[in-house]
């Protein structure tokens, strides 16, 4: 014992460093306290890299910021704020990346005194659930936040298409952008985005990832802007869209670029947008249409001609049967995860079929599929490459004989 600890007391600063980066962050913390030579090796800024601080600011902590500083921390998430926010910018002059999520106690008036001046580092703002924060706020952020690359809105129901038109005249570095829930944002701020008001402003025309969940009063015309307009789009979420269509389908299968689409609980989208999506020039690797009541076996047939390369599809709750298994396994060699969910018309036939065909398959979510049995499910855990196995409810039919699901796989519940 005693060789070892000379032993480690003479690595030289470097080591010791290399060997902290590998701690998680409170064993990084706690190594800073054992004794001087160990604290100066834990602040070296390699072991800190990417670390993201998450802080309690309630009472006045003279040391934090420049401790922070001292090790290389860019990133802060903060847990509550009971002092001002503007407390945290001076602070960090260089700081990367700002979490406020569910901050509630955030105004515009607070957020106003903190961005007073240009903060070029600032590339991440997740503002999602400050439910107090409104457009004014989102003129600050255009203002003096012009390099800002990803923007979390989600939940902040105040914000409206004038908040969207601000976003679009200042950031035009922004690659991700997040508007779940924010029920007054309609096609006219969509517009904004995509540059279909350039008098205005130029648009937001590098966006990668766009979250548009439950903003209900979206139409087709909002699709028609985004393929127009933000041609670089990767991920697009229109879940729980209710007011898109399979018209605005015919839009979507033109953007080449379009990597992952989820129009989950989009109930106007039927086999007819599907076969809009199949038909374009669309190379999809994700796509999520669970809950769409309207989409079935005809769905899958135009799948596998058009849309044969996804590597992730989810049905969970469609209308579709062991038929429209048996018209899309041939050709989707490329499928690792499948979800089919309260498919409760899916019987072991369908399963034969995705255990002989879908050789790659990793992931497989059979909850609810109530008229699967022991025999079906025997088939599926031979795939070879299969790690997750949700099967659920289905251990409740304990008279297909199957028991416990647990001897089959270990499974999960969602």
């Amino acid at each position: 014992l005693l060789e070892m600890e000379i032993h480690v007391s003479s690595l030289f600063p470097e080591i010791l460093a290399m060997i902290f980066n590998y701690l998680d962050v409170k064993g990084k913390g706690r190594v800073a306290q054992v004794c001087m030579a160990w604290r100066d090796a834990s602040y070296h800024k390699s072991v800190w890299r990417g670390v993201e601080a998450k802080l309690h600011l309630r009472r006045a902590n003279p040391s934090l910021f420049p401790s922070l500083q001292t090790r290389g921390v860019k990133k802060v998430q903060i847990l509550s704020l009971r002092r001002s926010l503007s407390y945290v910018i001076q602070g960090m002059p260089n700081i990367e990346s700002l979490n406020l999520s569910g901050c509630y106690n955030l105004t515009d008036n607070g957020l106003g005194h903190a961005f007073v001046q240009d903060i070029p580092s600032l590339r991440m703002l997740n503002l999602s659930l400050c439910k107090q924060i409104t457009d004014s706020s989102l003129g600050r952020i255009a203002q003096y936040l012009k390099n800002l690359e990803l923007l979390d809105l989600g939940g902040c129901s105040n914000i409206t298409n004038t908040g969207l038109l601000l976003i679009a005249w200042g950031l035009h570095n922004l690659k991700s952008l997040n508007l779940r829930s924010c029920r007054h944002v309609s096609d006219v701020g969509i517009g904004h985005l995509a540059g279909m008001t350039r008098s205005a402003a130029e648009g937001c025309l590098s966006l990668e990832h766009l979250t548009l969940q439950d903003c209900q009063k979206l139409t087709d015309l909002s699709l028609k802007h985004i393929s127009k307009g933000l041609n670089k789009l990767k991920v697009l979420n229109l879940s729980f869209c209710g007011g898109i269509s399979d018209a605005g389908m015919i839009h979507l299968s033109h953007m080449t670029q379009l990597w992952t689409l989820n129009l989950r609980s989009c109930d106007n989208i039927s086999d007819t947008g599907i076969m809009h999506l199949s038909m374009g020039a669309l190379r999809l690797y994700g796509l999520d249409v669970s809950f769409c009541d309207k989409v079935g076996d005809q769905s899958l047939a135009y799948i596998a001609q058009g849309l044969y390369q996804l590597k992730s599809l989810s049905l969970c709750s469609c209308h579709i049967s062991d038929d429209g298994i048996n018209r899309m396994v041939r050709q989707m060699h490329e499928l690792k995860t499948l979800n089919i969910g309260q498919c409760v018309r899916i019987t072991d036939k369908g399963l034969e079929l995705i255990a002989d065909h879908l050789t790659q398959l990793t992931g497989i979510d059979l909850y609810g599929c109530t008229k699967i049995t022991k025999r079906g499910l025997e088939r599926i855990t031979q795939l070879p490459c299969l790690k997750v196995l949700n099967l659920g409810l289905w251990q409740m039919t304990e008279d297909k004989g199957l028991g416990d699901s647990s001897e089959i796989l270990p499974c999960y519940t969602s």
